[in-house]
C-alpha cells in the first residue's frame, strides 16, 4: 500500500504493468514493494523521490525502484543496527546485460540488493534487480547521481566513464575494482604495457600509427599478424588478421583506420586457449578457480570445458600467471584471465577482464561458489567462497543467435527444448528482447562424471535427429581371453545387483596391445571410474592398464592350468613402484566388484546405503543358517 500526501501532486497509475509515477517534472517507474514489508506509516512525496536529470536528448529518465536508503555494512561497530541480509550495502552495477542479470540472481540468495544503471529499459538484468536507473553508464552526471544511491559501485562491462569513477573515488565513493584498473583494462595496448612491466609473459606486441608501421611490424613478427583496436574490443570485435603484407590495408580498414588507435601482436601458435577466474577480496585475499579451456567460434566464446585437460604443471603455471596478473591490479572483485597454451608448453597472457566473464558461467552449477556470488562477496567485503568444483566435469555452451528476429528465437527454443531432455543440463536464458545473429542469448551448462560423457550429451543437444543418451559405464570389466569369462562374470553379477553400469570386454595385453592401449588411455574420458582386469598366467593385463590410466585398477588373478593361479597372483602384486594395482583372492571376481562399489561409494551415498544393506543381508543370512544348524544338528543340516 502506498500513501500519497495531497500536496505531493503525484499521480499513481497502476495496472498489469509496473506502476508509473507522473510528477510535474519527472517520470518514475516503481516496482511494487513486497507484501512482507510494512508500509502503513510510509508516505510517498516529492521529498523522498530523488530527482534525476534529463538525458542529453531532453527526455525524462525513468527510475525503476531506486531507493535512497543506504544501511551500514555488518560489522562489530554496527552490531546494534538492525540488519536484514548478509550485507546491507546496496551494490550498484554499471551495465545491465546478462552478467548483471546473473549477479542479481546470485544476490537474491544472500539478500543483497543490486541496482543497475543501463540505458535499455528492457535490459536482461532489469526484471531481477532491486532497482534500475534507465540512462547511460558512460554519462558523468548520471553515474554520479547513481553512485549516491549505492554503497559500493562495480561494473559488468569495462567500457564506462573512468574519469567519473576516478572523481567519485576522490569523493570517497567505494569503487570495486578501482578506477585505475578499469583505465588499464579499457585500453588493450595499455594493458599489454602494464603486464609487460610486471613480468607477465605475453605475445610480442607494438603500437602502429600508419601503414609503414604496420609493414615494419609484419617484417618483425612475420605473418599471420594479429591487428587489434586499443579500445572497445570484445566478443571478436576489434580484431583483424593479416595473412600477408597485401592484407594489411584491408585489415586496418576493417578496424576503422589508424585514427581509432591500433596495435599489433605477434601470432601466438597456441594449441589451446585457457582461462582462470581469480577473485580478490577487499582484504587482499585471493582464490583461483580451476583452469578451463575455452573454444571460440568466429572469435566469440563458444564452449568452455572445466577443468581443462592439461598436465598438472601447465595447470599450475596458468594459475600462477593469472594470480600474478591480477595481483598487479587494484581493487576487489572477480577477474577473468585469458591465456594461450603454446606448442612449446608456454603460458602467455592474452587479456584480462575486471568482472565476471563468459569463461566462468559454468561455475553456477559446477563450483561451490559461483563467480557471480564471489564477485558480490568480494566487492561488499565478505569472506571469499570456495572456488573448487563440486562435480568432476562441466561444459558450458553459449546459445548464440543463429538468425535475426523470430526465426532466431525459434531455433534457440528448439535447442533449449532438446537440452531440457538431457541429464545434468541447466538452461540459462537471458531474456533479451531482440534476437540477432551471433548475439549471446543464453547458455547451457552440463555437469557430470566425465568430459567424455558430457561431450556425448552436448552432441545429442546439437543433433536434432538423436535424443538418446547412451548409459555410461562406471566400471570396466576386461580380460585377456574368453576363457576368463566364467570367473569374471561374477563381477558383472555383483555390479548388476548394485545397479552400477558397466561394460565387459576382451582386451589382451599380448594379442591386441593396441586395443589395450586405446582402452586404457580413453577409459577416464569416457566416464569409466574403476577398471577390473582379470588375468591368468603371466597376468600382465592389470599392470599394463594401470601404467596407462589414472583410474584405480583391481586385478583378479585367474586360475590357469599350471600353478593353480598362484603365478597370476604373484605377478599382479609384484608391480613396480608407481604402478599400483589392487588385487583379490584367486578367482574372486566377486570381491573385486564389491571393492569397486566401495570405491564408487566415496562420492555416491546411494551405493553406500546399498553396501550397508548388502552387509546386513549377509549377516542376516548367516544368522539364519546358524540358527538352523543349532536347531536341526549338523548331520541333518548336511543331508538337506
Amino acid at each position: 500500500m502506498l500513501l500519497l500526501k495531497p500536496s505531493s501532486a503525484v499521480a499513481l497509475v497502476s495496472g498489469n504493468t509496473t506502476p508509473v509515477l507522473h510528477t510535474p517534472h519527472f517520470t518514475y517507474r516503481v516496482k511494487p514493494f513486497p507484501v512482507s514489508r510494512p508500509l502503513l506509516s510510509q508516505s510517498l512525496t516529492m521529498a523522498n523521490l530523488q530527482k534525476l536529470p534529463t538525458s542529453s536528448s531532453g527526455k525524462l529518465n525513468p527510475v525503476l525502484a531506486c531507493s535512497s536508503h543506504q544501511a551500514s555494512p555488518i560489522s562489530e561497530k554496527n552490531e546494534n543496527k538492525h540488519a536484514h541480509g548478509v550485507s546491507e550495502k546496496i551494490v550498484g552495477v554499471l551495465g545491465g546485460g546478462q552478467l548483471g542479470r546473473m549477479l542479481c540472481q546470485a544476490a537474491s540468495q544472500l539478500a543483497i540488493k543490486v541496482m543497475i544503471l543501463d540505458p535499455s529499459e528492457n535490459c536482461s538484468a532489469s526484471a531481477l534487480s532491486y532497482g534500475h536507473m534507465v540512462d547511460s553508464f558512460d554519462d558523468s552526471t548520471t553515474v554520479e547521481e547513481f553512485a549516491k544511491r549505492c554503497g559500493v559501485l562495480t561494473v559488468e562491462i569495462e567500457h564506462v566513464d573512468v574519469e567519473t569513477l576516478e572523481k567519485l573515488e576522490k569523493q570517497g565513493v567505494d569503487c570495486q575494482p578501482k578506477a585505475s584498473t578499469i583505465r588499464i583494462i579499457q585500453d588493450k595496448y595499455m594493458q599489454k604495457v602494464h603486464f609487460s612491466q610486471h613480468g607477465i609473459p605475453l605475445p610480442e606486441f607494438m603500437e602502429i600509427g600508419d601503414i609503414e608501421g604496420a609493414r615494419r611490424a609484419g617484417e618483425l613478427f612475420g605473418y599471420p599478424l594479429m591487428i587489434k583496436s586499443k579500445r572497445l574490443a570484445y566478443d571478436g570485435r576489434g580484431n583483424a588478421v593479416a595473412n600477408n603484407q597485401d592484407e594489411l590495408s584491408s585489415a586496418v580498414t576493417a578496424l576503422g583506420g589508424f585514427s581509432r588507435g591500433l596495435y599489433v601482436e605477434k601470432w601466438a601458435p597456441f594449441v589451446k586457449e585457457l582461462a582462470v577466474i581469480v577473485a580478490r577480496g577487499k582484504d587482499g585475499s585471493m582464490v583461483c578457480y580451476p583452469v578451463v579451456e575455452t573454444i571460440h567460434r568466429d572469435n566469440i566464446c563458444h564452449i568452455v570445458k572445466a577443468p581443462a585437460d592439461v598436465p598438472w604443471k601447465i595447470n599450475k603455471l596458468a594459475t600462477d600467471v593469472a594470480q600474478k596478473a591480477v595481483g598487479s591490479l587494484e581493487g576487489a572483485g572477480v577477474f577473468a584471465v585469458e591465456l594461450f597454451l603454446t606448442v612449446d608448453s608456454q603460458i602467455l597472457l592474452n587479456e584480462v577482464a575486471p568482472r565476471p566473464h563468459n569463461s566462468g558461467h559454468q561455475t553456477i552449477e559446477c563450483c561451490y561458489t559461483s563467480q557471480f556470488e564471489q564477485h558480490l562477496r568480494a566487492v561488499v567485503g565478505l569472506p571469499l567462497g570456495d572456488p573448487s568444483m563440486r562435480t568432476p566435469a562441466s561444459i558450458m555452451y553459449n546459445i548464440l543467435g543463429e538468425d535475426d528476429g523470430e526465426a532466431g528465437f525459434k531455433l534457440a527454443h528448439r535447442l533449449i527444448a532438446r537440452a531440457m531432455c538431457i541429464p545434468g543440463a541447466s538452461v540459462h536464458w537471458y531474456d533479451k528482447p531482440e534476437m540477432r545473429k551471433q548475439r549471446k542469448m543464453g547458455h547451457i551448462t552440463l555437469v557430470g562424471q566425465s568430459m567424455g560423457v558430457l561431450e556425448q550429451r552436448l552432441r545429442c543437444i546439437l543433433n536434432e535427429e538423436s535424443h538418446q543418451v547412451d548409459e555410461t559405464p562406471r566400471v570396466g570389466i576386461i580380460m585377456g581371453s574368453d576363457s576368463d569369462l566364467p570367473v569374471m562374470k561374477d563381477a558383472a553379477k555383483i555390479l548388476d545387483l548394485f545397479g552400477v553400469t558397466h561394460e565387459v570386454k576382451i582386451v589382451s595385453a599380448h594379442r591386441t596391445p593396441e586395443m589395450m592401449f586405446t582402452y586404457a588411455t580413453s577409459a577416464h574420458s569416457r566416464g569409466v571410474q574403476v577398471i577390473i582386469a582379470g588375468a591368468g598366467g603371466a597376468a600382465h593385463l592389470p599392470g599394463m592398464v594401470a601404467s596407462l590410466t589414472p583410474l584405480p585398477v583391481i586385478g583378479v588373478p585367474v586360475r590357469a592350468t599350471r600353478l593353480d593361479g598362484v603365478d597370476s597372483l604373484l605377478s599382479i602384486v609384484q608391480m613396480p613402484r608407481g604402478v599400483p594395482v589392487a588385487t583379490v583372492a584367486i578367482n574372486n571376481a566377486t570381491n573385486a566388484a564389491l571393492l569397486a562399489v566401495r570405491m564408487l561409494g566415496i562420492s555416491d551415498t546411494d551405493l553406500v546405503s546399498r553396501m550397508s544393506q548388502y552387509q546386513k543381508d549377509m549377516r542376516d543370512e548367516n544368522m539364519v543358517k546358524g540358527e538352523k544348524l543349532e536347531r536341526e544338528g549338523w548331520e541333518s543340516y548336511l543331508n538337506q
